[in-house]
């Protein structure tokens, strides 16, 4: 009769000890303007030159750092994640910058005043440049060649350059949303809300 409350209670030791096991990771997105290829370690990265915007999502489990090793058309170099979280790693050969979004939908108001417009278009070229980008703005600027912590939410949503949000997006399905775009993206769209504001405005 002891069998199986033995049993059960080496059950159950399995069940406390998996999450405390499984609780550090890592989740590393790549942004490259070519095909990614990944090694079996998943730690070995090379890319060609490309026009084509591709991404690759990497989950590594523990506590120990992460380093990729980047093989590129711009030379060899390594790209490392210390702490746990939510990683974008850019390959690309432009800066991919991006930002926290207040809301489940890009453009989801039906219409918008010149100075809320004029507002947006200031922020997003103040975005551009990398000014007023910090953790505590959630806000970010990520050059080629380099890699950032986005969060410490494993389950965040990100959509990335030349991705849109779709309209029916429920950002309540998420703890956190962000967006990113590639520079040149971002000021086409500058460039494009630049024109719908009327005339300068002092």
């Amino acid at each position: 009769m002891q069998r199986p409350s033995a049993f059960l209670a080496w059950v159950a030791l399995i069940a406390l000890c998996l999450p405390a096991c499984t609780s550090h990771s890592k989740k590393i997105i790549i942004y490259a303007s070519s095909a990614i290829k990944v090694d079996d370690t998943q730690k070995n990265i090379t890319v060609t030159e490309g026009t084509t915007h591709h991404e690759q999502e990497l989950t590594f489990q523990g506590s120990d750092p992460v380093t990729l090793n980047i093989t590129s058309p711009t030379g060899k170099f390594t790209l490392d994640a210390k702490e746990d979280g939510l990683y974008i790693a850019n390959i690309k050969t432009d800066t991919v910058v991006g930002s926290y979004q207040h809301v489940g939908a890009e453009g989801g108001e039906a219409k918008i005043s010149q100075d809320v417009l004029l507002q947006k278009v200031d922020s997003l070229q103040k975005l551009a440049v990398g000014a007023n980008v910090n953790a505590a703005n959630r806000n970010y600027f990520i050059p080629p060649g380099q890699i950032a912590k986005i969060t410490g939410e494993m389950k965040a949503k990100i959509f990335g350059p030349f991705t849109t949000i779709p309209g029916a997006f429920d950002a309540g399905s998420v703890p956190e949303l962000y967006k990113f775009y590639s520079n040149k993206e971002l000021r086409e769209i500058i460039a494009r809300l630049t024109k719908m504001t009327i005339g300068p405005k002092q």
